[in-house]
């Protein structure tokens, strides 16, 4: 500083010249006269030049203070305020210096200085801090004087921290931040120790106080308040801008996405979004909490013990670290100044200013402003944030007086041994003062450190030791194998075993020597090592597949009684079947003496093999709609669980009342966790790793409750029973209710008490509860628990009897409670000790001090009222009361203004404080802090926001640190607060809102989710949403999710469940696939084979283990067939149970039966029996094999089974296999058993065998004959023959019920003879039949019933029938119905019927409301369209219509189209009928116009397709053109038309999928048609698809050329092989193709046509020809000169599995007489003979039969096509007296008008009636022979019971002539039938069908819209053209629907005028003007009219309107 001096002074006088001249001046240039404006500008000048002339003055001082060259950068002087600061004393001079050039300055330009400098100052910094050259001279002083006193005043800001230091250097603490408080607490303590608190309780001064207070406190505020808003405002203004700028608040971004933020970002975000903070309880806590108690030693490495990190294990928390360098800061227009600048009055000038400022800046300079001014901040603040530094360590400028150090004389290391006691104080100041020679006397010299360790007071010694040299120290001590009794010490056994607890705990298991030793002294009994070894978990499968190889056992004397055990124990049966039956192995066995015992076994095992449990009724036993109203003894409850899970689940564990009910028993505990939810058992299995748990860890809490609650037993067994792990849990002190909850599972016999007997689980006082310890090591919360509830005495005696103990104890704040008790016992004791009550207790002045001031606060004084405690930390508590009770009275006082400002300050405090922590400045546990405070706001704000873009900011973007914030202790009620909000999240934000979910929150919601499901009731669209999440998000990033998402298998898409990670190695995964498999559906369990086999890969899946697949479980029956064919036979015969429990394919079961019986030739009985069905797919010659074997007898029954469920099988295999010559040569010899076995057999084998049983043959397998499906003409012999013993029309008898199946055989006549009585009650059996009643026989019945007057008290047993009522007997019912039938409107009305029902029932409605319409039930489908168009416009609105449209979409009968196009036409003049597209359903929505369709937008459409793909029957009933267009337009408007035509999209469409356009479907994947060949089979496909898919089978990507194809390939072809040109077909190598492949191939075509989808999208005929070209071919028809042989010939079983037309006529003319006989029905049934075909097999028949004149009525009945090769003659000569001759002629439509004539006239002889005589079921039987009568003869038929016979013959295609049609019209037009015309409803020309046709022009012209939309498309068809052309108008045509204009023929259309045309294109395609003609089926394109056309068109309808 002397060196200084001159310079100073030299300055000094020169500034003084300065400013003496700027004062004073010359008084001669004051007489100089100046103009006013020359005056301000010269001296404004003035000023300016004197500033110069001052900066460059301070800059040349502040230059030769440095001694370096001062920077105009304001940069350079901030980097030296970022070097390390060096602790300088302060010279006032040079500071003073500076404030006096600054204070004269200021008095001289005061006035310039305010107006010039102050206002510009915000501009002037910004401008610095930017570091711009050009800032002014406000910028160049701000600049100059920072510069200059930089120095100076850091140099203040040391010396108040080196003072505030110094003064407590004595003291430790580990909080940095309370050092400053300590010498404040010093004085204070010294205060408090005097009479001056007593003096301030007297009542004079408390009351004075108050009402000082009272008095004071409401004028202070109102100052304070004015005074706090005009500081504070300001600076929170600028305090927050900055934050803005610095703290980038997440947003949601374009993408939908948002970077998840902190804390502080939290809390920024929440001040913009009126979120209410609440800090202050926190900030108390964080201030005024009770001292933690100090580190023994000081340093940044001191680490407190036992301390417990409150955070979620695994979570990760976001930190957005707040930094002087970083650079992406906020834009200006998200900070405040945004809304500053654009507000025209400003409350903040200063504010304002610099946010102008700010607004000029480049995002760069922005930057530079930011970095500087945080570096200023940060350097000003460091010095009093940081912590004070060693003494010990500062280097100090002062040179020491004496050669010794302070240090070398008081810490004399050598001597500490030598002295009895050392003083801690010595020890604590040696440690700080001198560390480093510290830890080398003391750490690393064992005697010196026991020595002090010794003095309880110097515990903390061993810490400062072990944190500062842990390993060395550990070495040096814990080196046991020097350990002996004598030399070791107790203290050192503790601190290794804390230590190095595992190299420990290894000493004393493995070396009893070392155990003795430390045993040896009594003070470590409380070591409790665990010895004992985890046992390896024993793979059974493995063991047994490892010792049970019988085949290798050769030696009896190698296999050892051990492998013996095993393979009894786990593998019994094969034991006793190949071990035990082996009697010489056995004898050898038991030589040896210890296996003497298996001969005994082997004996017993023989003779009483282990069989199953008997069967169990679960009907009875499980009837769970009785249980809630009875008692249910436990032991039921535990059988229904074992037997019936799924039943058990869904009416137990899913009906919450009866859960309850049963679950109070204590016998049903078990209940709980098996229902809990579906995956317990794996989440148990998942979480519940208690093995984990034996090491110090934080344990969810939820975790840990999930296992208290549903693994009880296990949680009690390695938690409770366990002290090590409860000591470990119990660290948390949020787990104390583990105590109550392990004393609760542990309590019965478990001789708990107290005191030293008592016992906790497993917790033993004496020994755990070692108190002299515990001066050394304080004991956890835990074990301190534990003793003072299970030692209480001893607890006592030896801690609250010690004072000194009981204040080490309760330094530790969670321990405060042993201060309360011991208090309470010792005040107690010494009380009962002095005999008299005269000793006061001693005074606690915090307490008194509050109950004076009346502060009735909830804080607890007990703590801080016990000796030993520090008067601080009460004074402390009180303050913190006090606050609490004044802040509701000073909140009440501040206005809105203050109080709004005073919670900003409040919230950015924190958020600095926030930061602060962050980067590791502070310590105040800040976050932890101030959880609850966020989580409390952020409930609040939840609860109270509406607007859902807020709500989904806070879990988008802040999810993650708010589920680190929860609480996850069980006594908390808001755990899933947070979770519940996921499941209110509107479906638009679901996936990115969960897509932003961390694991943590995912499995929370899970884990929510499973546990209540059935309460959340989420919209189907939010499940399969947070399915799609789940799978394709979250589960790649943590596949631990999967065991909790079990219930929502069922949820996932396959694509969702292909996007899997692989988890084939997870067992828990696979378990819970395969427990929940079955319950998915057909395309989700083949996606998780799909899966499964990508996971595995082929080569795994080859070179697996035997137990492949039972390791694999369920999941392996839905591989692709590509995977599964890799299985070997040893897999599939060893997995063979696991196979057989799950629903196998028909390639799947093919492949095992192939692979089994091809390579084991010894199958067991009971492996074959278990095979089942599959032996039907084996081939016969592999069958064979087994002739003469008990499993042959097996194997037989499989294939009867086969043939019972209707799986045909080839006929090699039932001649070979089944049946023998004698059974077809002598039938008559047959034994009834003999025909129940060939019962299913016997309609393959025809009605001539049939024929040749007797009645008591047949009434001897009555029963089994019953249930075999029989046509008419074979039923109708079986009857004929047991009728003279079988009695129908007997009452009460029920034979007609019995007959089953056979009921088609009776006669029409014996029905007409038998009671109403027995037909009622046998027609609800008769009605289950199949094929069931012939449609004469349902005639007759129903015209014996409905023509009682009682049949409206029948219809319970009628109904069946229903549909088949003739409409004319249903009107004459209809009042008796309404009144009478309660269940009327639930009734399978057909539309005729429910029109008529209808009419009548809302006669007393003559205007319907919503309720009204909705309770007619099915009776609503015959509502007519006015009716139907007033309700809408009653309505008019969005939700009744809509629960309209869903209850006509419900209805179980089909809507009319004209009902379909009303609905349609009426609901499209609504504005809101795009809203109603989604209520349609499939059947109205496809009759939507295509153009309307065309205009869906793509929401729309993918309903459209979700409806087609739910329902497909109405699509597949569309033209093919408009199936391929609307297709089209689906796959234009879904964006599916982009590269690959992907299985995802495939399935996503259905049935839909191959009507794409053939390019699309050329860009099938090929992975996917390999892979999914037989699902792929299911579809349909036009010629072009069927060519292509050929094409696709022989690249070489998939099978390759077909002359290279294997049995294998065929086999998977299957069907496809029809799709091959012939050419093609001829390359299949001819080996493959024998006659039973070309069987199968045919079956599974007939399959396919008869199933779902090929029965309405493909005509039979379109592969006949190639289906009979296979045969042929391969069987040798067409090779030349080949001649015939006996295999040409085909049997009669081979026509059934193939098709008689597909053989040639020759062979089939070739056949033998006999199996011709069996074969004619089949025969005259096929529809592919030609007629020339027809005519040789009449010829055939006629060898066989002889003339037709002697053909009886089941021949006739069996003749089906032949008989159109008769002629008139033989026609004539036919019998046709039955019924049953009459309906097989009748049902032929191919016989010549002639034909007819001769065949009526034949019906009319042989049944001798007259056509008058004809009743209703006779006009049925004739079906279109009734063309072949004379129009007069027609009209003198019976009207009504033609009228009753309308309904049938209505819906056939009938030949009749105009004429006769007219008269048939003439007959329904009666009086007695539906009277006239004109008074028809739409209802009766829907019953009469085609006969419509032949109305007279005048009575078709004169039609009104009601009747026309009555009139089926077939009657539309038969109209003639030029009839058609005049009696339809073009308004007439306008009101025809669809389906009727689409039956226009195109000789009717050529025949329209072009008005007419055009409103047939107006029906077609309404809404637009483009006419498309969609009645071909073609798929080509559509034509398009010309541009005049449609001018013509548009002038014709206005001619015609105007007209």
């Amino acid at each position: 500083m002397n060196t200084y001096c001159p310079i100073i002074t030299q300055y000094l006088l020169t500034l003084s010249l300065f400013f003496k001249g700027i004062a004073c001046g010359d008084p001669r240039k004051l007489r100089t006269i100046i103009r006013p404006g020359e005056k301000t500008s010269r001296s404004q000048d003035t000023f300016e030049r004197n500033i110069k002339a001052l900066m460059e003055n301070i800059r040349s001082l502040s230059k030769v203070e440095q001694g370096e060259k001062a920077s105009k950068n304001i940069q350079q002087s901030m980097s030296r305020m970022s070097a390390p600061l060096e602790r300088i004393a302060i010279d006032s001079t040079n500071l003073d210096t500076y404030l006096t050039i600054f204070n004269s300055l200021f008095s001289v330009y005061q006035p310039t200085l305010i107006d010039s400098f102050i206002e510009t100052l915000p501009q002037a910094l910004i401008c610095v801090l930017a570091d711009r050259q050009h800032c002014g001279w406000q910028g160049d002083l701000t600049s100059i004087v920072s510069s200059a006193l930089n120095d100076q005043v850091l140099s203040v800001i040391s010396s108040v921290k080196t003072e505030a230091c110094m003064s407590t250097s004595n003291l430790r603490t580990a909080d940095s931040t309370m050092t400053q408080f300590n010498s404040f607490q010093e004085m204070l303590t010294n205060v408090l120790s005097s009479d001056l608190p007593f003096y301030l309780l007297s009542d004079n001064v408390l009351a004075l106080w108050n009402r000082f207070m009272d008095m004071t406190i409401p004028p202070v505020m109102s100052f304070m308040s004015d005074f706090m808003l005009n500081a504070l405002q300001t600076p929170v203004d600028f305090l927050n801008l900055g934050l803005q700028f610095g703290i980038e608040i997440p947003t949601i971004d374009r993408s939908e996405q948002c970077q998840q933020g902190d804390l502080k970002q939290l809390i920024m975000w929440g001040m913009n979004n009126n979120v209410s903070w609440s800090f202050g309880q926190s900030l108390l806590d964080m201030f005024l909490a009770p001292e933690i108690p100090p580190c023994s030693f000081t340093g940044p490495e001191c680490q407190v013990t036992g301390s417990i990190q409150y955070s979620r294990t695994g979570t990760n928390i976001p930190t957005y670290s707040l930094t002087c360098e970083q650079q992406n800061l906020n834009q200006l227009n998200k900070t405040l100044c945004a809304a500053i600048l654009e507000a025209t009055s400003q409350e903040s000038y200063v504010l304002y200013q610099m946010c102008r400022a700010l607004s000029t800046l480049s995002q760069t300079e922005l930057t530079k402003v930011w970095r500087n001014a945080c570096h200023m901040i940060k350097n000003a603040s460091l010095p009093l944030i940081e912590p004070c530094s060693d003494p010990g360590s500062a280097q100090s400028s002062r040179i020491a007086r004496s050669t010794l150090s302070l240090n070398e004389l008081l810490c004399d290391y050598q001597n500490w041994t030598v002295t009895n006691t050392v003083d801690p104080a010595l020890v604590t100041m040696c440690s700080e003062n001198d560390p480093e020679a510290f830890i080398l006397a003391v750490c690393n010299n064992a005697e010196t450190l026991q020595v002090l360790v010794r003095n309880p007071s110097n515990t903390w010694v061993w810490e400062f030791c072990a944190n500062v040299s842990d390993t060395y120290i550990v070495n040096l001590y814990c080196s046991y194998n020097m350990w002996t009794a004598e030399t070791i010490d107790s203290s050192i056994v503790t601190f290794c075993w804390y230590n190095d607890m595992e190299k420990f705990q290894f000493f004393l298991c493995d070396s009893m020597p070392f155990f003795m030793i430390v045993f040896s002294n009594e003070e470590n009994n409380w070591l409790k090592p665990n010895c004992s070894q985890p046992s390896s978990q024993i793979d059974i499968n493995a063991l047994v597949a490892e010792s049970c190889r019988y085949s290798e056992w050769n030696n009896a004397q190698a296999v050892t009684p051990e492998q013996i055990s095993v393979c009894i124990q786990n593998d019994e049966v094969r034991f006793i079947n190949v071990v035990c039956v082996n009697h010489t192995f056995v004898t050898e066995l038991v030589l040896n003496s210890i296996n003497a015992w298996v001969e005994q076994y082997c004996t017993y095992s023989v003779r009483n093999p282990p069989t199953s449990p008997p069967p169990l009724s679960i009907e009875v036993w499980c009837n769970y709609s009785t249980w809630k109203n009875m008692s249910v003894d436990p032991s039921v409850v535990a059988l229904c669980w074992q037997y019936d899970q799924i039943g058990f689940h869904q009416n137990v564990c899913c009906n919450i009342p009866l859960f309850n009910m049963l679950s109070l028993h204590v016998d049903n505990y078990w209940m709980i966790r098996e229902c809990y939810d579906n995956s317990t058992t794996n989440i148990v299995g998942q979480v519940c790793v208690y093995s984990d748990w034996n090491q110090p860890t934080i344990v969810d809490m939820t975790d840990l409750a999930l296992c208290a609650d549903l693994d009880t037993e296990n949680f009690t067994r390695n938690v409770c029973a366990n002290v090590t792990v409860l000591q470990n849990l119990l660290a948390n002190l949020d787990n104390t209710w583990l105590l109550e909850q392990c004393a609760n599972l542990t309590a019965p016999g478990s001789g708990g008490g107290t005191g030293n007997g008592g016992s906790l689980m497993g917790f033993r006082p004496a020994k755990q509860c070692q108190y002299s310890s515990w001066a050394l090591v304080l004991p956890d919360a835990a074990l301190l628990a534990l003793c003072w509830d299970y030692d209480h005495a001893n607890f006592i005696s030896f801690i609250c009897a010690d004072s000194s103990m009981v204040t080490h104890i309760t330094r530790e704040p969670s321990n405060l409670w042993v201060g309360t008790v011991c208090a309470k016992y010792t005040a107690s004791q010494s009380t009962g000790a002095s005999g008299s009550n005269e000793t006061a207790p001693q005074l606690c002045l915090t307490r008194e001090l509050a109950n004076r001031l009346n502060w009735t606060c909830s804080t607890d004084f007990s703590a801080v009222c016990q000796p030993g405690v520090s008067q601080v930390q009460g004074l402390l508590l009180l303050l913190r009361c006090g606050i609490k009770i004044i802040q509701p009275r000073l909140e009440n006082l501040m206005t809105a203004q203050v109080a709004s400002v005073v919670k900003r300050a409040t919230n950015l405090w924190v958020v600095l404080l926030l930061a602060l922590e962050e980067s590791q400045m502070t310590s105040l546990m800040v976050t932890e802090n101030i959880r609850l405070s966020v989580l409390d706001s952020i409930f609040t704000y939840m609860d109270n926001e509406s607007n859902f873009d807020n709500k989904r900011v806070l879990l988008q973007c802040f999810g993650k640190v708010l589920t680190s914030l929860m609480q996850t202790g069980r006594d908390v009620p808001t755990n899933f607060y947070l979770v519940k909000e996921y499941f209110r999240i509107p479906l638009s934000y679901l996936r990115s809102v969960l897509s932003a979910a961390d694991s943590i929150t995912m499995r929370e919601i899970l884990l929510y989710y499973n546990r209540n499901y059935a309460t959340l009731q989420l919209t189907d669209d939010y499940l399969h949403t947070m399915v799609s999440v789940l799978f394709k998000v979250q589960l790649p990033r943590d596949i631990t999710l999967f065991p909790d998402m079990g219930l929502l298998l069922t949820l996932a898409t396959p694509s969702e469940i292909l996007s899997m990670p692989p988890l084939q190695n997870n067992i828990n995964a696979l378990s819970i696939i395969n427990f929940s498999i079955k319950n998915l559906s057909l395309e989700q369990q083949q996606a998780f084979g799909r899966w499964f086999s990508r996971s595995m890969g082929l080569p795994n899946m080859t070179a697996g283990s035997l137990s492949f697949i039972r390791d694999t479980g369920n999941l392996i029956a839905y591989l692709p067939f590509q995977s599964f064919q890799y299985l070997s036979p040893a897999q599939l015969l060893d997995g063979l149970d696991v196979l057989m429990s799950n629903p196998l394919d028909l390639l799947e079961q093919q492949f095992i039966a192939e692979s089994l019986f091809g390579t084991f030739g010894n199958l067991t009985v009971s492996q074959i029996r278990r095979l089942g069905n599959l032996s039907c797919l084996a081939h016969p010659s592999q069958l064979m094999t087994y002739a003469g074997t008990e499993a042959f007898s097996v194997i037989q029954d499989n294939i009867r089974m086969c043939v019972a469920k209707g799986f045909n099988v080839p006929s090699n295999m039932i001649f070979s296999l089944v049946l023998r010559s004698s059974d077809l040569q002598a039938p008559s010899n047959l034994t009834s058993q003999r025909i129940s076995e060939l019962g299913p057999f016997l309609p393959m084998l025809g009605t001539s065998v049939l024929q040749q049983l007797s009645s008591a043959q047949l009434m001897a397998a009555l029963s089994t004959l019953t249930s075999v499906p029989f046509t008419p003409a074979q039923a109708s012999v079986i009857i004929d023959k047991i009728s003279a013993n079988f009695s129908l029309a007997l009452p009460g008898s029920e034979h007609l019920s019995m007959l089953g199946s056979l009921v088609s055989g009776v006669k029409v006549e014996t029905l007409w003879t038998l009671s109403t009585d027995v037909l009622l009650e046998a027609l609800p059996a008769i009605s289950l039949q199949t094929p069931g009643l012939t449609p004469p026989q349902v005639n007759i019945i129903i015209s014996k019933l409905w023509g009682s007057s009682s049949v409206s008290q029948w219809m319970d047993k009628v109904e069946p029938l229903l549909s088949s009522t003739p409409l004319l007997s249903v009107i004459l019912q209809v009042s008796l119905l309404l009144i009478r039938d309660t269940a009327v409107h639930t009734r399978l009305w057909n539309t005729q019927q429910a029109k008529v029902l209808f009419k009548e029932a809302v006669i007393s409605h003559p205007s319907l409301s919503l309720q009204d319409f909705l309770s007619l039930g099915t009776l609503a489908t015959g509502v007519n369209c006015p009716n139907l168009v007033k309700l809408f416009q009653n309505l008019a609105s969005v939700s009744p219509l809509r629960d309209i449209l869903t209850f006509l979409k419900e209805q179980p009968v089909p809507l009319h189209p004209s009902l379909k196009k009303c609905i349609i036409e009426e609901l499209y003049e609504f504005d809101f009928f795009p809203d109603l597209l989604g209520d349609l359903g499939s059947q109205i929505a496809l009759s939507l116009p295509l153009s309307t369709i065309k205009k869906f937008p793509q929401d729309k459409m993918d309903s459209l397709r979700k409806m087609i793909v739910q329902d497909p029957y109405y699509f597949l009933l569309l033209p093919s053109t408009k199936q391929a267009v609307l297709v089209d337009k689906m796959f234009q408007r879904l964006n599916m038309y982009t590269g690959l035509y992907t299985e995802e999209e495939f399935r996503s469409l259905g049935v839909m999928a191959t009507f794409v356009t053939d390019e699309m479907f050329w860009k099938l994947d090929r992975s996917f048609f390999v892979d999914g060949l037989e699902f792929l089979q299911r579809f349909c496909y036009n010629a072009n698809k069927r060519d292509m898919v050929a094409d696709m089978l022989q690249e070489q990507g998939t099978f390759g050329p077909v002359k290279n194809w294997t049995s294998e390939t065929l086999n998977q072809v299957d069907r496809f092989l029809f799709f091959l040109p012939k050419s093609t077909i001829q390359l299949i190598p001819l080996g493959l193709m024998s006659l039973e492949r070309i069987e199968r191939l045919f079956l599974s075509q007939q399959m396919w046509e008869s199933g779902e989808f090929g029965s309405l999208c493909q005509k039979p005929s379109e592969l006949f020809d190639k289906k009979q070209f296979v045969l042929q071919f391969f069987l040798g028809f067409l090779k030349m000169g080949r001649a015939p042989y006996t295999g040409l010939i085909p049997s009669c079983e081979s026509l059934h599995l193939t098709q008689p037309a597909a053989w040639t006529i020759d062979s089939l003319r070739n056949m033998p007489q006999a199996a011709f006989r069996r074969c004619l029905e089949l025969i005259g049934q096929d529809p592919f003979f030609s007629a020339f075909e027809l005519l040789m097999l009449l010829t055939k028949t006629k060898e066989v039969y002889g003339n037709p004149s002697s053909f009886n009525s089941s021949v006739i009945s069996q003749l089906g096509r032949i008989a159109t090769q008769l002629s008139l003659e033989e026609l004539a000569s036919l019998r046709l007296s039955e019924i049953q001759s009459i309906s097989a002629m009748g049902s032929l439509n191919t016989w010549t008008s002639r034909q007819l004539k001769a065949l009526f006239s034949t019906v009319l002889n042989s049944t001798r009636k007259t056509p008058s005589q004809l009743d209703s079921s006779t006009f049925v039987a004739l079906g279109y022979i009734v063309c072949g009568i004379d129009a007069p003869v027609m009209r003198t038929i019976n009207p009504v019971e033609f009228s009753k016979a309308v309904l049938w013959l209505g819906g056939l295609n009938l030949s009749c002539s105009e004429e006769q049609l007219q008269s048939l019209i003439g007959l329904l037009s009666n009086s007695l039938a539906f009277g006239p015309v004109s008074s028809w409803g739409s209802e009766v020309f829907i019953e009469i069908g085609v006969i419509a046709a032949g109305l007279p022009d005048i009575a078709m012209s004169a039609l009104v819209k009601e009747q026309i939309e009555g009139i089926t498309p077939l009657a539309i068809s038969l109209i003639p053209a030029s009839k058609f052309a005049v009696v339809f108008n073009q308004a007439q045509i306008r009101m025809f629907t669809y389906d009727q204009a689409v039956a226009l023929t195109e000789a009717q259309r050529s025949a329209l005028s072009p008005v007419q045309q055009t409103a047939l294109s107006m029906v077609l395609n309404p809404w637009e003007d483009k006419p498309v003609d969609f009645r071909g089926m073609s798929l080509g394109v559509a034509l398009h009219p010309c541009p005049f056309f449609y001018l013509s068109s548009i002038l014709i309808m206005l001619l015609f309107s105007l007209g």
